[in-house]
């Protein structure tokens, strides 16, 4: 069982999650996220946190209409809302004595092997001083690449905590999103479509299953979320596909309760 170790867990979690439909920071989850995540690091686990949320948070803060798609807008949301983000965070985090550092990637930091290793290293020395990682892409500086798909290696969240959890080789990735978990068909259209409960292999047709994007606040969708499992099981990492509404149940996640979808890491 879980709870009878600790664990290297990291938590992504999506824009959906941590804001309203309004566009505005859902506080209430996002303090019960903090509170949850700081528990389970008091326990002795080391965690790191993968969150979405700077555009959709700068879209709100810049009082934008909807979603920018030019790109020099969509950077400069991304900037503001990282820095409303992590002001929350800290503070959230702090309310329950734990200290948190902010980690902003790029294509390149994790495509080049130097680059790679010392951010392997700074993460690992992080989570040795009882420190929370915060990660988050660096929309303000990568976006380029995501428009132009020019050196792509990230491009969402969820591929890019497969890779935070192969750098820091945890032993499980939760994926936190406004979905239960992979069905074995689309739920809109099947009022009998029914949760896949574990994937020991990602197969063709489960990839069929999958398809469309997210809501309009993010940019992932179930395609994104096999990907990502994909580079989780290679490396070894358990990953869990569930609803972030009730952050709770993350408690039940780590226990290894039958929470969501749990996709099993190749030994």
């Amino acid at each position: 069982m879980w709870q009878k170790n600790c664990y290297r867990i990291v938590v992504k979690v999506g824009t959906s999650t941590i804001t309203h439909d309004t566009g505005a920071l859902n506080l209430k989850n996002i303090e019960r996220l903090s509170r949850v995540l700081a528990d389970l690091e008091g326990f002795g686990h080391e965690v790191v946190l993968v969150t979405s949320g700077a555009i959709g948070v700068g879209t709100k803060e810049l009082m934008l209409k909807e979603r920018p798609s030019e790109l020099r807008l969509k950077q400069a949301a991304a900037a503001v809302g990282q820095c409303r983000l992590m002001h929350v965070y800290d503070q959230m985090f702090g309310e329950y004595g734990r200290t948190v550092a902010q980690i902003l990637l790029t294509d390149g930091d994790v495509a080049d092997p130097v680059r790679k290793e010392h951010l392997s290293g700074t993460m690992r020395k992080l989570l040795e001083m009882g420190i929370i990682p915060i990660v988050n892409e660096n929309d303000s500086v990568s976006a380029a690449e995501i428009e132009t798909g020019e050196n792509k290696v990230l491009g969402d969240n969820d591929t890019l905590s497969a890779i935070v959890s192969e750098l820091v080789e945890a032993d499980l990735l939760i994926l936190l999103s406004d979905i239960d978990g992979l069905y074995d068909s689309d739920p809109k259209s099947n009022k009998n479509a029914k949760i896949i409960p574990e994937v020991k292999e990602i197969t063709p047709e489960l990839m069929d299953i999958a398809g469309g994007k997210g809501s309009w606040r993010g940019t992932g969708g179930m395609v994104t979320k096999l990907s990502a499992a994909k580079i989780a099981m290679g490396a070894g990492v358990d990953m869990v596909i569930a609803n972030g509404a009730d952050p709770e149940k993350i408690y039940d996640i780590v226990e290894g309760k039958e929470i969501g979808t749990r996709f099993r890491g190749k030994a």
